[in-house]
């Protein structure tokens, strides 16, 4: 049973669980999901009147000082700029795309956007930057055909403003606009109108608040309408779980791009949801970028804290060496989450450690499941745990199905926060869906102790990534990928895993950059050892072979997380796998 972890207090479910005769499992919680706000704009109205002054967002400015905005302030621009929306013609079929990193400007015009009911699509800074032919960002506007196109800066932005450019759209610009490019302080100064508040009135649960876009770890980018009752209802249920936000409001220092469901979902509604404060993180998880999040951190202590795994290890590093930046992040802070990668038990032991010497305690170090299109709120862990993995529990409303599939057992969701499906795709929302209407995640997952499911689950692999070699063995693609990139210790950022229809398992490797890609030696050493450790031929890496070039996101290689896409790398590099499996010269073989 989960419950409370030092000094924050979490939920104490208990759970129904049914087990068919062919191995299925059904798991929820018992109790109805309660206190679901009519929409995200309804609380920022709620704090603009309980607590106008408090300090909502804020950001760097050119001069490196904290602009801040309190809710009165954000209410009082979200009309003004919900109102120049309407002006321009904007509403439910004529969306607004952002093209920008998280900023000030990017939430008002979120948050006007939903205010006055027309969705919005927060979109990948890479199909903009990174991106040479945006030809993801090209079927994107053609899909969704956007009525106003923001862009942060009109200079940086300008190509792929230009490969999208046409009539139909307006563009506005917060700097460096081109001719005929919106000011968006213009909007920002609009007067507000009866309009603005009249479409504020008529929202329903039922209004479409913003479409995200998957990140393609598996396939193309597919747009998941959230509407705003899939996100309070996330919101209801991370409330729920959280109990200690209602005790106090959230402080976050926050970097996750708003694109993704975890950042511009379950950490941007969840300030807002509960009248917390957000501190805008312009640092990354890389070492020049964690020189930024470590100046925000030294600054503001928070009380809910997110982060991949590579950006702790860096942090631990960073807590070894200045005991100042370490007392002002664990000083008040309730929990911390990781997600996006597995995370190593040498981090994991340094961060309790570290919590402990600093507070006397351990703050709950944690990590749990969803999606984009579970809203993303899913299962999470409350339990502090010895080591790291365990996801935790269904949240409330949420029904589990666990459903055997190659010897694994297949995850599948029911949710008020699964509602709507795919934008303009009805084939692949029905497809996505089994014969009892439960979302297929995609994901297995295994039971940490199979005689009782309130102990959690670990992650078990994607199923579509999973394959058998000749010999009719599963290989668990994910959790295989998982153990070797811990296993080499930071020379390698990620892995693709080779062998379908094949008589052993071999490897296509990208080398981390930022850590050092390490002697030709050493990742033989790496190797030599990771296949001795191995059990069998589902996880013994025979042969592998370094990636020469960079994984291409505009082949689909890499998501717009940087992560590999398994099978688009497989598929675009076949001369990689055939140089594993001839041992031609540059293969490294396990010894």
């Amino acid at each position: 049973m989960m419950q409370q972890s030092g000094g924050a207090k979490f939920w104490t479910p208990t759970f129904q669980t049914e087990r068919r005769d062919d191995g299925t499992i059904i798991m929820q919680q018992e109790g109805a999901l309660s206190d679901v706000a009519r929409s995200l704009p309804d609380r920022l109205v709620h704090w603009a009147s309980e607590r106008p002054d408090t300090v909502y967002l804020a950001e760097r400015d050119e001069n490196g000082d904290w602009r801040k905005l309190t809710y009165a302030q954000v209410l009082s621009t979200v009309r003004a700029i919900g109102a120049a929306l309407l002006s321009h013609g904007l509403g439910p079929d004529r969306p607004v795309l952002i093209l920008s990193e998280n900023s000030i400007d990017h939430a008002l015009l979120g948050l006007a956007s939903q205010y006055v009911g027309v969705p919005y699509s927060p979109i990948s800074t890479a199909y903009s930057l990174v991106s040479t032919d945006h030809a993801k960002l090209k079927d994107i506007v053609a899909l969704l055909k956007p009525g106003l196109i923001y862009a942060s800066d009109g200079a940086a932005y300008g190509r792929a403003l230009d490969a999208v450019g046409g009539a139909g759209h307006a563009v506005a610009v917060s700097r460096n606009p081109r001719a005929g490019d919106v000011l968006f302080t213009d909007m920002m100064n609009a007067a507000p109108s009866d309009d603005a508040e009249a479409a504020f009135a008529g929202l329903t649960p039922q209004s479409v608040g913003k479409y995200l876009f998957t990140s393609g770890s598996t396939g193309k980018p597919k747009a998941v309408i959230n509407t705003q009752e899939m996100m309070m209802a996330n919101q209801a249920m991370i409330a729920d779980c959280f109990r200690f936000l209602a005790d106090h409001p959230p402080v976050v220092v926050e970097w996750a791009p708003w694109n993704h469901t975890a950042g511009g979902n379950k950490v941007f509604n969840m300030v807002l949801n509960n009248g917390g404060t957000f501190y805008i993180d312009e640092g990354r998880p890389t070492p020049k970028g964690m020189a930024a999040s470590i100046r925000n951190l030294k600054e503001v202590a928070p009380t809910w804290y997110f982060n991949v795994p590579v950006a702790y290890e860096m942090l631990v590093s960073a807590f070894e060496a200045d005991d100042a930046l370490r007392q002002s992040f664990f000083s008040r802070l309730d929990m911390m989450m990781y997600a996006g990668a597995g995370m190593a038990q040498h981090t994991w032991d340094a961060l309790l450690r570290l919590s402990r010497e600093t507070i006397g305690r351990e703050v709950l170090l944690t990590t749990g499941l969803g999606a984009t299109e579970t809203g993303p709120f899913t299962l999470m862990c409350t339990e502090q745990q010895a080591q790291a993995g365990n996801i935790g529990v269904p949240a409330k409303g949420v029904t589990l199905k666990l459903v055997p599939n190659g010897g694994k057992l297949e995850a599948r969701i029911k949710s008020p926060s699964i509602k709507q499906g795919y934008y303009g795709d009805p084939d692949l929302t029905a497809a996505s869906r089994d014969e009892e209407g439960f979302y297929r995640l995609g994901d297995a997952l295994r039971p940490a102790d199979p005689d009782d499911l309130s102990k959690g689950f670990f992650f078990d692999g994607r199923t579509a990534e999973n394959f058998k070699l000749a010999t009719g063995t599963w290989v668990a693609v994910g959790a295989l990928r998982a153990a070797m990139v811990n296993h080499f210790g930071g020379l390698i950022r990620d892995v693709v895993i080779v062998g379908e229809n094949r008589d052993y398992l071999g490897a296509i490797v990208l080398l981390n950059a930022d850590t050092g890609q390490g002697s030709a030696d050493t990742l033989q050493e790496r190797l030599n050892s990771f296949a001795a450790g191995a059990t069998g031929s589902s996880n013994r890496v025979r042969r592998m072979v370094v990636m020469q070039s960079p994984p291409d996101l505009d082949k689909g290689e890499m998501t717009d997380k940087g992560s590999i896409n398994q099978r688009a790398v497989i598929a675009n590099r076949p001369e990689l796998v055939e140089a594993i499996y001839a041992g031609e010269a540059g293969v490294f073989e396990a010894r």
